[in-house]
Parts: structure tokens; sequence; C-alpha cells
């Protein structure tokens, strides 16, 4: 059996075996270079090169830094931004995820772009009650379609301008590809939102909330202090409900008490609000510039980023000595050293004070302390531990940080375009970690749980395969199928199948490797026909970033698990899309370039 013909064998059975879901998508990447190791179409080098490719130690970094920008609540805050413009409505939503993605992947790369925006979009999922499923893959076509509207949306255009100098050609100027790449994307948009969208699968919705002590209701008290935004502001007016997600059910002023106060009612100074709401959304609190959680305990503090001061989340047990007294009366902060921030109690309310609630078995209370003052409360059976929520407390305060290694990263890969020297993409983003260590933004005990190695491990496989793709040299004996094939039917006909070829390459190699194997065919094809070679190449150009029929583009790669999506869904509706782009590159590549 010719190596030619065993890669594209061992391309099938991966491809098959991929959409039939039998077995995780990371393991049949394992064996697919296992079989290309064992029949000596690569060698143990050159199968397990695609691990210590620069691509992974990217994603993986990028990873870390979104996690940064989770850890402090940045990518909440542009979730709640998205939500408030556009509600529930899915239609709208998509609109604005895949205009949003496609006009940051223009600047920041389509994975970058995805990588960034998941997160949103997952908490925004959760926020309109929409599945994630229906968001997820229009933000990966989105951050697709945007990336290959400048020079630098991608990795493969710059990589395409920088080769075609060797073929006399001047490289890609920075909007040269903006023309068709904005009516491609308006042609993809559209198709996603009148025929993908209603073919999205209703997948990831979580089935009970009740349950996630993350959406947990609790009743918590805020003061409001001198310096607040809010004195003198009506309840309708402070927008406490919309912009927090907190609901008023009254105010204490002195030794008035006020029950579900009305909308018109002014708030005062030192006033204590007794609000309810969602876990995330009362720590969110400290963000409110003069509100603070009562008791007076300040959330993200220096104590808060010790190993030893935690969150948790703690019930009532039946037996339990606690059970019909209140806070006061345990002298709970004084005796246990553990302070309580909120209280749930599920399917009832109450505006007292949290220091004169009486304690019931079933109580879930969110304290503060640490787990040495809390374990002999857990051992003696008074309380049983539900979750520590240390973790996921927003730190507010290293919001800088993060945006900084960030910045840092970005400022990083662009230096070639500034200063004419090029940082590799993976030191960039490396050193935007170090950043996020260096300030605790991200602690250390934390780093590689933030990253999903599974996704890493699959895309390693893929790399490895295209190495036997170029090895074998696969991928020129099917561009020479294109040229001796097509050619003696017109210029239309060969440039539709250069385009063809370099998106079903794409599909197991880079999208870089596969226009950098079919660029030097369809220059020397265009050249020998008498045709204009820019037109080829701007086509190539394209075709490399169109890879929306498989989830083995890292862009895609990223939603394909949080989206619990299956291989052929991203078949169905990603097929689709590449007919409907391939026939709008069909037909204005050869207006703006000439034949």
């Amino acid at each position: 059996m010719s190596p030619i013909f065993l890669t594209l064998f061992l391309l099938a059975v991966a491809i098959a075996l991929f959409a039939t879901e039998k077995l995780p998508v990371d393991v049949v990447g394992i064996l697919l270079v296992i079989a290309l190791i064992m029949t000596r179409v690569l060698t143990v080098q050159e199968g397990l090169a695609g691990f210590g490719n620069d691509v992974v130690i990217t994603i993986g970094g990028l990873f870390i830094l979104v996690g940064g920008l989770v850890k402090t609540g940045i990518v909440d805050l542009i979730g709640r931004r998205l939500h408030r413009v556009a509600g529930g409505n899915e239609f709208i939503l998509t609109a604005l995820i895949m205009t949003t993605a496609a006009a940051s992947a223009s600047v920041l790369k389509n994975t970058t772009t995805t990588a960034m925006f998941l997160p949103v979009i997952i908490g925004l999922a959760a926020k309109a009650k929409i599945a994630p499923s229906k968001l997820l893959m229009p933000l990966a076509f989105g951050a697709i379609l945007g990336g290959s509207c400048t020079l630098i949306g991608t990795s493969t255009n710059l990589a395409v301008s920088g080769a075609i100098v060797r073929y006399g050609q001047e490289p890609l100027s920075m909007f040269e590809l903006t023309s068709v790449g904005v009516i491609v994307f308006a042609v993809g948009m559209i198709y996603m939102l009148f025929i993908g969208r209603p073919m999205l699968p209703n997948r990831g919705a979580s089935e009970s909330l009740t349950d996630d002590y993350s959406i947990r209701e609790y009743i918590s008290e805020l003061v409001v202090l001198p310096n607040s935004r809010l004195v003198g502001k009506t309840l309708g007016e402070s927008n406490i409900n919309t912009e927090l997600e907190l609901n008023v059910l009254g105010i204490i002023r002195g030794d008035q008490r006020q029950i579900a106060p009305r909308a018109s009612e002014r708030i005062e100074e030192n006033d204590l609000l007794i609000v309810e709401g969602k876990i995330d959304d009362i720590l969110r609190v400290k963000e409110e510039v003069g509100l603070e959680i009562k008791p007076d305990f300040k959330l993200n503090d220096q104590d808060l980023e010790s190993d030893s001061i935690e969150l948790f989340e703690v019930m009532v047990m039946r037996d339990s000595e606690l059970v019909g007294q209140t806070l006061k009366t345990l002298r709970f902060r004084q005796d246990y050293e553990l302070t309580v921030l909120a209280i749930n109690r599920h399917g009832e309310t109450f505006i007292n004070k949290l220091s004169d609630v009486r304690l019931k078995f079933g109580d879930v209370l969110l304290v503060q302390g640490t787990r040495q003052e809390i374990e002999p409360l857990v051992v003696d059976r008074q309380m049983i531990l539900l979750e520590d929520v240390s973790a996921s407390s927003v730190r507010v305060e290293k919001r800088k940080w993060a945006i900084a290694a960030f910045g840092l990263f970005l400022t990083l890969s662009l230096s070639k375009l500034v200063v004419g020297f090029d940082i590799p993409l993976a030191v960039c983003v490396l050193a935007g970690v170090l950043l996020l260590l260096a300030t605790k933004t991200v602690r250390y005990s934390e780093m590689y749980s933030l990253i999903d190695f599974r996704l890493l491990v699959l895309i390693a496989c893929m790399m490895s395969f295209g190495v036997a793709m170029e090895k074998t040299e696969t991928d020129i004996f099917l561009a020479g199928l294109i040229q001796n094939y097509f050619g003696e039917y017109g210029p239309m006909y060969v440039l539709a199948g250069f385009f063809v070829l370099t998106v079903v390459l794409t599909q197991p190699m880079s999208n870089q490797a596969a226009a950098l194997v079919v660029l030097p065919v369809a220059v020397k094809t265009a050249v020998a026909l008498g045709l204009n070679p820019r037109t080829f190449i701007i086509a190539v150009t394209y075709a490399a970033s169109f890879s929306f029929i498989t989830p083995l583009e890292p862009a895609c790669v990223l939603v394909y698990t949080p989206g619990k999506y299956r291989f052929m869904d991203f078949v169905k509706i990603g097929t689709i899309l590449t007919i409907i782009v391939f026939i709008a590159a069909m037909i204005f590549v050869p207006i703006f370039w000439p034949f």
C-alpha cells in the first residue's frame, strides 16, 4: 500500500470515527497518531511533534489569559452589557455575537477571539436562558469569517503574505482582503440567522439550576455608604435590579422598616437594603462604589487573597444546635470566628436583619472564614459543607492586571507590524501568563485547572497528521489532480478547484499548512495558463480561513465540548455555510482581482 493511499485511508477512518462519536474526539486523535507511527508513515518523533507545536502552547496560554478575565469579572461585565442590549432575543443575540466576534477577530485572530468570548457567551446564555449550543457555534463561525477580513486576522494571512514574495508578488496590504471579506461575512451571517440558527441543536442548558450553588437565591444585607451614587435616587432610578441583578425586598432605616418598598422610595445614606440575588451577583457588589455587604467585611481584600481565609457554603443540619437560634444569640462571629454574608432559605423570603433571623434546618449560609474554624462544625454534624466558593469570588482589585496581561500579549503579538521584530506568539502569550501569576490575578494552584487539555490533545494530534500529509506528499498529489483535470475547463473551474482543495485540506491540516501547500501549485498553474496569479493567491487565502465542515479548526474545537455539539452538527450546518461562502468568493474574487 502506497504512503499516499495509506494516509488517505487513515484520514477516512478517523473522520468516520469522529462522525460516529463512539469514542471521544481526543481518543480518536491519539489512535490516529498511533496508527501513523505503527504503519511507519511517521517516525515516533514526527508523530509526537504536534504535542510540542507552539500553537498548542499558545492556545493553552490563552485559556489562562481568559481565566484572568473571568476571575476579575471582566468577562461577566461584557456579558451583562451584551445582555442589556439584546435581552433574551436569540436572533438579536446571534447577530450581535457574530458581529462582535468578527470585528474582534479582524484584529485579534479568530482563535484568540473565540477563547476570549467563550466564557462570556456561556454566561450570557445562562442569563438569557438560552442553551449555549445556540450561541457558541455562531461565535466560532463569526470569528472565522472576521479573521478573513484583514492581514492580521489569522496567522494564515500573514504566512501567505510572506510566502508570495518569492513568486514576485507584492505582500498583502493590511486591508486588501477587507472588501470581499466583509461581503462574505455578511452572506455568512445572513445564512446563520435565517437558516443555520434553526438547525442548531438545543443542548447545554442546565436542567436543575436551583441545585447549582452559583444559581441559588440568597438574602443579604447591603449598607449604603455616604459616598454612594445611589444616595438621593429612587429605587427605580438606582437600577439595582437591572444593573446588579438584585431584588430589593426591604429597607431598614434606623428603627423604621419598609417591606416591599415602592420604586419611588428614595435611598438615603446608611440605609440597610435587604436584597435577594444569586451568589455571583451578591459577590459582585464590590464593583458598586458606595455599597458594602453587611456585616462589615470587604470582599476581595488581602485577607481573601491569603491561603487561609476562604468562602464556604454550609447547610444547617436537622439536629444542629443552631436550629431555632439567631446569629446574634449564638454570638456567631465572636464564638466561631465566621462571618455570615448571606442566607438562602428555599421558598421563603424575609426582611429581618441577618443577625435576627432564626435558623432552620436546610438553611444555607454563605460564610467567610478559615477551613480550620469551619471543620469542627462539620465534624460535629452541626453543618454540612456544600461548596468552597472562594475560587468563584470576583477579584475586582486585580482587574487592571488582567487587562494589562491581555494587553501585553496583544502588544507583543503585533510587534512585527510596529517595530519590525517578530516575537513568537507562544512567547507573547506566556509573557501575559507570567504577569497574571506574578500579580496573583491567577493563582498558581488554579492555573492548570483553567486549561482544557482534551482540546489541546486533539489539536496536537491533527497537527501530527498534517505532518503526514506533507511527508507523504499527499497534499501535492491532490493539488496535481486539480491542475490535470480542471485546466481544460477554463479559469473559473481551475480557481474553484483550488478553493475546494484548500478547504478540504484545512480539515486534517492546519490552515496555514494547507494554504502554503496549495499556493505554489496554484501560482504555477495560473502562470502556465496566462492568468493573474494574484486572483489565485487571494482565493487560496480565503479558502484556508473558511474551515466550517468539521470541528477540527482550533476556533471550532474550543466551542465543541462546551456547546455539547456532535461531529455531525458541524458537518450539517458547516457544509451549507461553506457552499454559500464558496459561491460568494467565486463571484466576487474575480471582480476585485480580475483573471
